[in-house]
């Protein structure tokens, strides 16, 4: 019986020992496989088709989630209007057409996670993590230069003496001929070595690059929600309007944190930030995130490198000297990142001059004093770059700020009005440290920005031809104008759509807390959601249209 119960012991052992062999030996395998498939993602396809894959996913997994949770309110939204809003989140574009307070808390959060992943900061981080992945191969490679190196200085064991001979037959070279191979062995050693030094700094300083990219995301956002919120808190007037609307204090924090800080723009309340026009302390809040997660995100970046080379020297150093040769699109040279400053500031000023000398007697800034005008002028002039947030209804305003409104939607965020050097990579559109090369045949097909935005405004007038005759103070010209330039900007300022401006009143008409776009038809709002893939990647269509000579 001992006997017998030792084999089956025995038995059993080899038999989980062989089990746990084989899963080993499987997880090694699909770890094996996934790694290389990884990498033959990131070393063969080309970073535009990652990235369009990327946001379409996206779009469609938002628009899967948020039709499965149920919203705040009995009538759910169009399958289309779910899928624009994923889109719109996504491209943090802020584009709407379902008014935001229709939603429930789950979708808040998810939309919340949307705008986080899809935004500009995030996302480069992203592409430094896989770009950094592809460095690897030369890293490996030096320590193997390295070892072989130090293997042939290294001196003979004495504790194997036996193992360094080696019987053979030899011919025993010149002395001459020997030196002279031997230093060129030796000079080719050191070239190598040096050149994998350099692969090897980078490597580093990309990776120190995505450690301070990572700390500014996670300090900005901690510090944002922790201010809105501590705000909210102490001053009743702003919590009083989360008690009405039926908001949770941290879901409002947090949503409008990441909102503003992927330069999105989306509010959980339906009238945006009007709501909040009185509140100067809450925007004088939100502004500094605005910048920080946009116009002056090179410039803060490039600070936050110099901030933290006392602790990483060479790295520090290698990025804020050697920009072109990182690629990053973000961090710009020292020249264009300091330009940039002023540049944005001076724009920031015509705004709010103009702003204030056209609007201060204004319907939209009725009931305010003059530090909450003074406030809320500077509000509006520091969104619409490329955030979209509003104290004010856009259409009320007037012309001449409607145009300069659509001018600033329109410019990239890294524009630069005074002139820098030729050292600017800002001009190049860099693909994991390299430039993309076309073909001419591509490259002569290839229109300019102006010229797909005049195609797709076209296509809508097209496709709203019967609205904007039978509802034209509603569907004009311009508004259609100020609603595709900021679904390309991934603004979110929109017009919208007021039944008091029918020509023919109509009882059934409701004025609804959303976008202009949510009037228009299935086939205008499939329009603009390609507008809005391609405003989010239009960084890399930048240099098109260089084929047509205008005289």
């Amino acid at each position: 019986m001992m006997n017998s119960a030792s084999f089956t012991g025995n038995k059993l052992h080899r038999l989980c020992t062989c089990s746990s062999f084989k899963l080993e030996c499987l997880g090694r395998s699909i770890c094996f496989l996934a790694s290389s498939f990884y990498r033959f993602v990131i070393l063969r396809f080309n970073t535009f088709l990652v990235q369009l894959c990327y946001f379409l996913c996206l779009s469609f997994q938002g628009f899967w989630v948020l039709k499965a949770l149920k919203p705040r309110t009995p009538l759910r939204p169009r399958n289309l209007d779910l899928f624009f809003t994923s889109v719109s989140a996504a491209t943090v574009s802020s584009m709407s057409t379902v008014e935001m307070e229709v939603f429930s808390n789950n979708q808040l959060l998810i939309l919340t996670l949307l705008m986080f992943v899809g935004g500009e900061i995030f996302t480069s981080m992203v592409e430094l993590q896989l770009w950094r992945s592809k460095l690897k191969k030369p890293l490996i490679a030096e320590n193997q230069v390295n070892s072989v190196s130090n293997n042939s200085s290294a001196p003979p064991d004495p504790r194997n003496p036996f193992g360094q001979f080696e019987l053979r037959v030899v011919t025993v070279p010149s002395m001459s001929n020997s030196t002279l191979e031997t230093d060129e062995v030796q000079s080719q050693i050191e070239g190598r070595t040096k050149s994998l030094s350099s692969e090897s700094l980078k490597y580093h300083s990309i990776k120190f690059l995505g450690f301070v990219v990572m700390g500014y995301l996670v300090v900005v956002h901690v510090l944002g929600v922790t201010l809105v919120s501590a705000y909210i808190a102490l001053v009743s007037s702003a919590r009083d309007v989360l008690k009405q609307k039926g908001l949770k204090l941290f879901t409002f924090s947090l949503f409008t944190t990441v909102s503003t800080l992927a330069s999105c723009g989306f509010v959980p309340t339906n009238e945006n930030m009007i709501v909040f026009s009185k509140n100067s302390g809450l925007l004088l809040i939100i502004i500094p995130q605005v910048l920080l997660g946009n116009t002056l995100f090179p410039s803060c970046l490039r600070f936050s490198i110099w901030t933290l080379g006392k602790f990483k020297k060479v790295e520090s150093n290698y990025l804020l000297t050697s920009t072109r040769e990182i690629g990053f699109l973000h961090l710009l040279p020292s020249l264009h990142s300091t330009l940039l400053v002023p540049t944005v500031l001076g724009f920031i000023l015509i705004q709010f001059t103009l702003f204030c000398s056209m609007e201060w007697n204004s319907e939209g800034l009725n009931g305010l004093n003059s530090y909450q005008k003074i406030i809320g002028a500077l509000f509006q002039s520091v969104n619409s770059r490329h955030t979209g947030e509003t104290i004010v209804d856009i259409s009320t305003l007037s012309p001449a700020i409607l145009v300069l409104v659509v001018v600033m939607m329109y410019l990239p965020p890294y524009t630069s009005f005074l002139p820098t050097k030729g050292d600017e990579q800002s001009s190049e559109i860099c693909n994991g440290g390299r430039k993309r090369r076309r073909g001419k045949i591509v490259e002569n097909l290839i229109f300019s920005q102006l010229s797909y935005l005049a195609i797709f405004i076209i296509l809508i007038c097209i496709t709203e031809r019967r609205k904007m005759k039978d509802d034209p103070l509603n569907f004009t010209v311009l508004n259609i104008v100020i609603e595709v330039i900021s679904a390309y900007g991934n603004v979110g300022f929109t017009a919208g759509y007021s039944c008091e401006r029918l020509l023919k009143p109509d009882s059934s008409c409701q004025s609804k807390w959303f976008g202009f776009s949510g009037k228009w038809s299935d086939e205008g709002k499939i329009i603009l959601i390609f507008v809005m893939f391609f405003g989010r990647l239009k960084k890399f269509n930048m240099d098109g249209g260089r084929a047509w000579k205008l005289l």
